[in-house]
This record gives C-alpha cells, structure tokens and sequence, in this order.
C-alpha cells in the first residue's frame, strides 16, 4: 500500500531543505518512488512572465541525477504539440486525465510509449490565476499505474500547487524587475533595499550611448518607425553589454546608461578593456542591423558610445512611494557631457583620461575640451583606427 502522506507533509510545510522549483521536484519524486509508487518519468510546466519565455518545463526521470529544465517559448504554447495534448486539455477541464500508451495514437504521447512508457497521467496544478500549470507523470511497469499510484498521484497535486505557486510569483517577480531595472538592482530590491535614500557606492566603467539625429527622426518619421529605430538601436548594445558583465540601468529616451562594476584597481583595467570590447561589439552589430533596416526600407541608424571609470552612488532616489533604482555622481556626470562631445566631435566612442590610463587598448587622444558643468578642461581620447 503506497503511504503519500509523508509527501504530502513535506510539501505542505514548504518543501524543508528544498532550495528551488529542481529540488522539490526531485524530493516529492523520489520519495513517492521510496513509498512504492510506480512513477518513472514526471514533467510539471509552470507559466511566468518574462518577454520572451512563457514558462519553465521541469523534467525528473531516475536516469538523471539532476532534474532537466526546459525554457518553453510563447510560440510553443500555441504549437499543436501543446494545444493537442493532455497537458492542454487536463488544464482546459480542470481535471486530471489518464491514457494508456501502449498501442497510441496520439502524436503527443507516441514519443513516450516508444521509449517503453505505458501509462500516462496529467493533472492541472491549480494557482489562484487558474488551472494553466499541468504536471504529468509516466510509468513503464508492465499494466500501467495501479489505482493507488494514481491516488498517491491526486494526493500531492493539491500541495505542489502551493509550492508551486509561491516559487513562480518569486521568478516572477524577479523576471520583472531584472527586465525592468537590471539583474543585480532586481536582485537588491528583492532583498529589501526599497527605503528612499537606500544606496551604496561602488566603482565601475559608466557607459553613456545615444542615438545620432534622434531629434529630427522624432520630427519627420512616423511613431511607430521611430519605435523600431530604438529597439533597432538598444538591440545592438545591451547583449555585448551583458555578454562581458555590464548591467543596464536605464533607457533615457534615445540614450542607455549602464555600469560594469569593479571590486578594486586591479580589476579596473579589465573592466575598462570589457567595456570598450563591448562599445566596438555593439558598433558591429549595427553594420548588420543597418543592413536589415535597408533591406525593409529604413533609414540607417547611428549611436554613440562615452566611456568614464569612477565611483558613483548606486540606489533609491526619488519620493515616498515613488522610487527610482539608478546611479548618480560625478563619474556619471562626466560620462554625460563625454557622450555630448562625441557627437561634436562626430566619433563613435569617446572615453576619458581616467579610462584611458586604465585600458591597454591603443587609444588616441583627441584633446583637451571644455565640458558643460565641469572645471578646468577635460582630455578625450577614442579607440585608434
């Protein structure tokens, strides 16, 4: 006789010792497998929201040492590999189903009964958005589930939809604010820096962009080409940003402010070489971008890029119940108005006399310029050709 309950208890007291949505599949799979259940495959899908990933598949076979973890995409839950099948449909009753594999023929369930598996059971996990979150289970022992295994199976359903829940409003959570304000004050803010007033200083490569001749593009084009032409232009910068450990804080209009942060000089030059390294990246990745845009009947676009190291101030400003997670300070300042000379100047990247003893990239000086707001004069310098 299969005994869920000690299962069922673990679940319902928060999955102890469980440290994410892996390891509770793992823990309830394992232990109704000890409490004799006849479970060999089990797969449970939970929606989030994120711009380009509709949910997370998460898979446990007792092959794996692990369990696997399948990004699913938007495209794949209108596909008729998920529309026609039980995980689908279970959620569209509401209520758990069960299918015979051997002898199928059921397009979405044939690839399971070919790898030796003969029965099937899927069940909507029930959140307080609805039923959209199915769980299946699959057995290969010969006669398929016995109906205390399917019992054993009603059991935990309810349970794991809690824990469920709860880790999905959490990657939900933090899905939205990594999108929205950046990985790392995403993860700040989560941990309760929420306070107005609440920063820190840290040291890091401001990188300043804008986007060249934004002004009479606004003027003459229509809204929506004008749309394209910024996400053409922000498309082109933040992978290379990320790919080398910078954080995107902020889209100012046509302009993007991001960091790549250092612990101490040592790390300074190398996070100055990644900075630059991503400037020409992303000045790369326009040449192709324009080409598309030609190609569709868009005018070319042009950004760029100011590069300054310096220590900033990094958190909440704003009101009392309004806030605003950014950076601010002089480095930041002199990044600005070093983005304003590199349009003068008509040059796609400009750094300053800090960032230049700092890189080992060859640079060449340009000169000294007076900035708007800041004392004394200010040598640039930009990447030689």
């Amino acid at each position: 006789m299969i005994d869920p309950r000690p299962v069922v208890d673990w679940l319902v007291q928060g999955a102890p010792g469980a440290a994410g949505p892996q390891q509770v599949i793992h823990g309830l799979c394992v232990g109704l497998v000890k409490a004799g259940a006849a479970i060999d495959r089990m797969e449970a899908f939970v929606k989030t929201l994120h711009p380009s990933i509709v949910g997370r598949s998460f898979v446990w076979t007792p092959e794996r040492p692990e369990v696997e973890v399948r990004d699913q995409s938007w495209a794949w839950l209108q596909s008729a590999e998920y529309l026609g099948s039980p995980m689908s449909s279970c959620c569209l009753t509401g209520e758990l189903e069960r299918h015979r594999l051997e002898g199928t023929t059921d397009p979405t369930l044939a690839p399971l009964a070919r790898e030796g598996y003969r029965d099937f059971v899927a069940a909507p996990m029930k959140f307080l958005s609805g039923p959209g979150h199915p769980v299946t289970f699959a057995t290969k022992r010969p006669g398929g589930f016995r109906e205390e295994d399917v019992a054993a199976i009603r059991a935990i359903v309810p349970p794991l939809a809690r824990i469920g829940e709860i880790l999905a409003l959490l990657r939900t959570a933090t899905n939205l604010l990594s999108t929205y304000v950046g990985h790392n004050a995403g993860s700040r803010i989560l941990a309760g820096q929420i306070q107005l007033g609440d920063t820190d200083t840290l040291r890091a490569v401001v990188w300043f962009s804008d986007l060249r001749g934004f002004t009479p593009l606004a003027r003459t084009a229509a809204p929506q080409s004008v749309i394209r032409a910024l996400n053409d232009l922000f498309a082109c910068q933040i992978p290379a940003i990320e790919k080398r450990g910078g954080e995107v804080l902020k889209f100012l209009g046509d302009g993007l402010l991001a960091i790549f942060p250092y612990a101490d000089d040592a790390a300074a030059p190398g996070r100055c070489d990644a900075a630059l390294a991503a400037a020409t990246e992303a000045l790369g990745a326009l040449e192709g971008m324009n080409a598309r845009r030609a190609a569709d009947g868009e005018p070319p676009i042009a950004f760029g890029v100011a590069l300054h190291p310096g220590e900033l101030s990094y958190g909440n400003i704003g009101g009392s119940s309004r806030l605003d997670f950014t950076c601010i300070g002089p480095a930041v300042n002199l990044a600005a108005r070093l983005q304003t000379l590199a349009g003068q100047l008509s040059r796609a990247v400009v750094v300053s006399e800090a960032f230049a003893k700092l890189s080992t990239r060859p640079l060449e000086d340009l000169g000294a310029f007076e900035l708007k707001g800041l004392d004394g004069s200010q040598r640039a310098f930009t990447p030689k050709r």
